[in-house]
């Protein structure tokens, strides 16, 4: 049976109001998002263009000059210098996210643990996120380069009387160092939400049966918590690539060229009258970020984890 057209005919008339309605936009939002939009294009997006198409050129940042093609892109894989600071950057990147994690991970246990004055102590662990990494770095090179070794040196440790920064083989441990001091309170954020979305009958189900506490953490809290170990890692590594003031502080990319990551390359590059040949340096590294990125990406996706 159809209904009568003075019927349909209202009914229409009320879905296509309510769905005018709908997409109607407030103008507020367009005053929000278009200054916004405006400068990130005006201080990214054009920057970034700009610094493409003279990658493709020779020029040194300033005066004339010529289209080169692919060449600068072409040495970049033939240059012994820029090869050895991917390598650092990804070693360095590796070591910190394991580093960070295993110290957070445990820092987390610690804290979710029912122990005495729990919350002063989580904001004392805490502190090192509300300072800046650079402030932090300086402040450790000064320890590292004057009171580490004077302390050592009056103990009678020899290998530790000269500074760490000045060795080309131990460098690194300094500024991974630092990275896990300052980068570690926020990877324990995360793995204490994680540890606290676990119910404490699980726990306690689990002791009645006579499990200990290291076969609960195997056995319940690592499972439980692998998508915040995931979110942990991916954040991490992905921000340990692009590392630069913590290096910068400490040593300078020093000695000589040892712990030199590829965003100091390329900033020193664009002082140094190599323009061209780092921003084709800063777009290889930004293709390499961007199928890393991608790669995590549908690794969260497989797990069902959401940033």
């Amino acid at each position: 049976m159809t209904a009568p057209a003075d019927v349909v005919a209202p009914a229409t008339a009320l879905v296509e109001s309510k769905t005018s309605q709908r997409r109607k936009v407030d103008p507020t939002y367009y005053w929000m998002i278009i200054p916004v939009l405006v400068l990130f294009a005006l201080f990214s997006t054009i920057p970034a263009l700009i610094g493409g198409f003279f990658s493709f050129t020779n020029y040194a940042g300033y005066g004339d000059w010529k289209m080169v093609g692919l060449r600068n892109f072409q040495n970049i894989f033939t240059d012994p210098e820029i090869l050895a600071s991917y390598a650092f950057t990804f070693f360095f990147a590796i070591v910190a996210t394991l580093v960070v994690n295993v110290v957070a991970l445990l820092l987390a246990l610690g804290l979710n643990s029912k122990i005495k004055w729990k919350t002063g102590i989580r904001g004392i662990y805490f502190i090192p996120m509300v300072l800046s990494g650079l402030i932090i770095a300086y402040v450790f090179n000064f320890l590292f380069s004057n009171t580490l070794p004077t302390i050592a040196e009056n103990l009678g440790i020899q290998p530790l009387a000269t500074s760490i920064l000045a060795n080309e083989q131990w460098a690194w441990v300094a500024i991974v160092f630092v990275t896990v001091w300052q980068a570690a309170p926020g990877a324990t954020i995360i793995y204490l939400a994680g540890l606290q979305s676990i119910s404490t009958d699980v726990y306690e189900a689990a002791s009645l049966d006579g499990a200990g506490a290291w076969r609960q953490l195997r056995n319940i809290s690592l499972p439980l918590i692998a998508g915040y170990v995931v979110i942990n890692i991916i954040l991490g590594f992905k921000g340990y690539l692009g590392t630069y003031e913590v290096i910068v502080a400490l040593t300078g990319g020093g000695p000589g060229t040892a712990t030199q990551s590829v965003a100091m390359r390329i900033f020193s590059g664009f002082a140094g009258g190599d323009y061209s040949y780092q921003m084709a340096n800063a777009i290889i590294f930004f293709i390499i970020t961007l199928i890393i990125s991608l790669l995590q990406l549908q690794i969260l996706r497989r797990r069902e984890v959401s940033l």
